[in-house]
């Protein structure tokens, strides 16, 4: 019964993606320097600021990626993706071949060019995204490559693990942009396996099972000292369910691609991320490693995340449970977050008022890749 409703929902999602979020975000997503733009207002109009985060650009060229896959306006789907691509490939970046983090909203160069880990990350994911859509460009994969060996050559952290989250070096470590950085390189290994992608990928899940879920509980930690060791404070205590939901996709979609087991770790995530959500299924943002409540306001994207990790946990087992939970977050979005118009209310309080005062872009890279999973998965 769960599976049959499950295959519905997929369904909705891909009406939903094609008659409101696609044409919303086309028609209103960009301003007229042809950058994508970093919000709208609640009402869906153009909301206009005074920069353009780069993670924004990638972002949005992924969504745009994803919208081609699905069959949504070949012509439209594909100028957006191009626009992306020619803002990734040469307007972000600086002369020593890293991204910056910050464009003037106008496209005359950037507002601040500090190379930022989670910005690069997704960057090389919109690259990868962008080179399996389009069919596969050379180019799309050197200019990818040639990122990659800037950040290998000023980034790479030779004595910790890892690389800088920014320049110059951090004190203080993030789970966050590199789990992205996992992301992209499983992206760019479908698009270039023999690049080397798989075994960056590779060092960073090692880096997770040794430090990032060395705390209590084998759980994942968010920040870190500066040698990866586990932080005193608050730092030590909280984590986020979105984000152990977040890895157990990424830990499974790294086993699919390797061809090496699941690690142990994305069970230990799921049964505690699950035993955060409340009572209808919501993921709230933040909890203590004993479970308790820190921050129960509620974004869109750890919805998205539950789904996702609930869909992979179905595809690979088939239950009916895990089609069920997966139906509950779908419902949780579609009925709570979602807007009939193709957009979103990214944030609620904990007693369910609106706290958004304004609608990302940024958001839709969560709900697009979840939903694609869910059709993906279900053949929707």
């Amino acid at each position: 019964m769960s599976k049959s409703a499950l295959k519905r929902r997929a369904n909705e999602a891909r009406s939903w993606l094609s008659d409101a979020c696609f044409p919303l975000w086309a028609d209103r997503g960009m301003n007229s320097a042809g950058l994508f733009r970093e919000v709208l207002d609640l009402d869906h109009g153009p909301a206009e600021r005074d920069y353009a985060r780069v993670r924004v650009q990638a972002r949005q060229t992924y969504f745009f990626s994803e919208a081609l896959r699905l069959g949504w306006r070949p012509d439209i789907s594909t100028d957006r993706i191009e626009h992306g691509l020619g803002i990734l490939t040469e307007l972000a970046r600086r002369p020593d071949g890293l991204v910056g983090r910050l464009l003037n909203a106008d496209g005359n160069g950037f507002l601040d060019d500090t190379p930022d880990l989670y910005d690069i990350a997704f960057t090389l994911f919109a690259l990868g995204e962008a080179d399996d859509s389009l069919g596969g460009t050379g180019e799309t994969r050197a200019s990818a490559a040639a990122l990659l060996d800037s950040v290998d050559r000023q980034m790479r952290d030779r004595v910790n693990g890892g690389y800088a989250e920014a320049l110059p070096f951090p004190q203080i470590r993030q789970q966050n942009p590199h789990m992205h950085l996992l992301e992209a390189c499983l992206s760019l290994h479908k698009v270039d396996p023999e690049g080397g992608h798989l075994a960056r990928a590779g060092e960073i899940v090692t880096l997770f099972e040794a430090r990032f879920t060395a705390g209590p509980g084998g759980l994942l930690g968010e920040r870190f000292a500066v040698d990866w060791g586990i932080p005193q404070g608050r730092d030590a205590e909280i984590v986020e369910p979105g984000h152990q939901f977040e890895w157990v996709w990424l830990l499974h979609a790294y086993a699919d691609a390797s061809g090496m087991p699941v690690p142990d770790a994305a069970g230990t995530l799921y049964a505690f991320a699950c035993a955060a959500l409340d009572a209808d299924g919501r993921a709230c943002q933040e909890v203590t490693r004993d479970g308790e409540p820190a921050d129960t306001s509620r974004r869109t994207w750890p919805q998205t995340e539950a789904l996702k990790a609930h869909i992979t946990m179905f595809e690979r087992t088939g239950e009916e449970r895990f089609a069920a939970a997966a139906c509950r977050s779908f419902d949780v979005l579609m009925d709570e977050f979602l807007t009939v118009d193709g957009g979103w209310i990214d944030h609620y309080g904990a007693e369910g008022e609106v706290l958004a005062t304004d609608m990302p872009a940024s958001t839709g890279y969560h709900v697009v890749l979840a939903f694609a999973e869910l059709i993906r998965v279900m053949k929707a």
